[in-house]
Parts: C-alpha cells; structure tokens; sequence
C-alpha cells in the first residue's frame, strides 16, 4: 500500500496542532494510501511532542500509518512527500514584520541546508512560518537540487480571508465565489484583486459595492487582518492559517479548479522581479503550476503590485548575506 510521508516543523505550536489532525482526518490524499507524520520542533518540546503523539494515537485515525517525533532535521525531512515549514517565531502584539526577518531567517537557512542535502527531488515545501515570501528565498537558495517549483509560500490564508469578506459583503456563498485572487507578499502591503472575479449564478452582484468600498474598507481589511486577530486575541491567527496549510496541501496534491493564490518564484509577464517569491494568479493541477498570464492589470492594480514587490525586494536586500 502507498505512503505519503508529510513532515510538519514547529510541531508543538498551536498552528501544527490545528494542522495535524486536520490532515489525518481529511481527504487530501484520494487512494487508499496511509500517511507517515514526521513533527519536528526544538529539543527542550520534545516532551510536548509525545503527548501530541500520544493523542493522534488516540483518535485511532485509519489513513494513519507511523508518527515519528525528533529534534533532529536530518531524520526529520530524509525521505518526505511533503515537508511543511510552520514552525518560526511568531509575530505577537506591538511587533514589526521587519522584527522577524533576521530572528527567522537564520532556522530557515540551517533547515535548508538539511533540506537540500536529504530530501527527494519530488519533495514538496509549504513555508508557512514569517515572512514566508522571504523565508521561502531562503530556502529555494539552500536547495539547488529541488526544483524552484516544488516549493511555494502561503497566500491560501489572505485568500480565504479576502474571500470571507467579500461574501458577507454581497451576501453569496464563498463556494460561487471564483477568480479572487491575492497578489504579493503575505504582509499589509498584499493586493487582493476583485477586478475579475465571478459569482457563479449571479449577473449583477457588481451593483452591491463600489470602488471606494474596494480601496477604503475592502483591500485594507484583508491586508491587516492578521494585525486585527493579534489585537484582539493577543496571538497570532492559529486555527485559520492551519486551515489554509491544510487547502494549500490539497490544492499541491489535487489541483484546482479555481484560481489560486501562492508564492512562487517565477519569471512572469507582469514585470515583477524573478527574485522574490510573490503571489500570481495560478492555475494548478496535480503536476503542475502556471502563472495565468491572460489577467489585465490596470493602472490601479499597477499600483499596488509594485507596492507588494518594493517590499519583498527590501525583505530580500534585509537578509542577502544569506542566500
């Protein structure tokens, strides 16, 4: 019988223990396959490891074939599927995004190295942890044996988010809501992009906003969710970002229909640097990734698009010293 091993990093956090039982109780993996779980996190958890372990035990979950819990990153990624990079130091109340950058930029480049070294060709890397655009460069510049493509950043979280909102706004179910997308960094400088999207059965939902609601309340209020959970939940969003891991794995394993949101490096018809992992309008099937390159761009999108990149190209310049 087939196995899919899935590693998860910072495996004792509270996005990991969302992320977990939602991978083993869901249905990412459509045959009858069983899956391998591999949690890493740091030596002084490994005792908060074993309990999580001993609770996946307890939910006595069918797909589920072994549990290796460890330290150490060699065990750890050697011969993953999928290897899920959520653990770094979370950005908590009063924090700059610039605040994280070297505090995690140093895990990112040591996990990398390993990553190169013991990982298979076809491994699959998710980075979660932030800045995950940067945190991404970093790891795509220690692994030059993994193609750039089988490693992307999350953008699945803005992109429910942006969703959510623009649903309560008109009044329409989230699953007719198609072709929203999310441009960028996973920072406040994101575009979420209403300019082609479609509500399936419905002709005039156009007619419910207007542009001022776009730029005024729609594209600020995704851009600085998370700093809204963190103000009032005093920590980072937990359960929604193991949320969007968890449909970012299955779009990576499934595909989509619908157009996707992710980090990718990538050359791309809309004259962003092919040095930063930025978010593109996708289309994804189960072995591939395209940058829809149809999408019109217009000078107010323009706008915001070089806002996201200037960004991601400083994140970059922050941290050259390790790539």
């Amino acid at each position: 019988m087939k196995k899919h091993t899935v590693t998860i990093t910072g495996a004792a956090g509270n996005i990991a223990y969302s992320l977990i039982f939602r991978i083993l109780s869901g249905n990412i993996f459509k045959d009858e396959s069983k899956i391998q779980i591999k949690l890493l996190d740091i030596p002084e958890a490994q005792e908060i490891l074993k309990g999580v372990k001993y609770e996946i035990e307890d939910c006595a979950f069918e797909r589920l074939d072994s549990i290796i819990i460890t330290s150490d990153y060699e065990t750890a990624f050697g011969d993953s599927d999928f290897i899920l990079l959520v653990g770094a130091k979370p950005r908590t109340k009063g924090m700059q995004r610039a605040d994280l950058l070297l505090d995690n930029a140093n895990i990112f480049k040591e996990q990398g190295k390993v990553i190169g070294q013991s990982c298979k060709k076809s491994s699959k890397v998710i980075v979660v942890g932030n800045p995950a655009n940067t945190n991404a460069l970093i790891i795509n510049k220690h692994t030059p044996n993994l193609p750039s493509e089988n490693i992307t950043s999350l953008m699945k979280l803005d992109q429910n988010r942006a969703k959510s909102i623009f649903s309560s706004k008109i009044k329409a179910p989230i699953e007719k809501i198609k072709k929203l997308i999310v441009w960028g960094n996973h920072s406040a400088t994101q575009y979420p992009d209403l300019s082609n999207v479609s509500v399936q059965d419905s002709n005039d939902f156009s007619s419910l906003y207007d542009s001022s609601w776009i730029s005024e309340t729609f594209i600020p209020r995704v851009q600085n969710r998370g700093a809204e959970i963190i103000e009032f939940r005093g920590k980072s969003s937990a359960a929604s970002a193991a949320s969007a891991v968890y449909d970012h794995l299955k779009i990576i394993v499934n595909g989509s229909k619908d157009w996707e949101s992710m980090g990718i490096i990538s050359n791309n018809p809309f004259n962003i640097s092919s040095e930063v992992f930025f978010s593109y309008p996708l289309h994804i099937t189960n072995d591939s990734i395209k940058i829809i390159d149809s999408v019109h761009v217009s000078e107010f999108s323009r706008n915001y698009l070089k806002q996201t990149e200037t960004e991601l190209i400083k994140e970059r310049d922050i941290i050259k010293d390790l790539l």
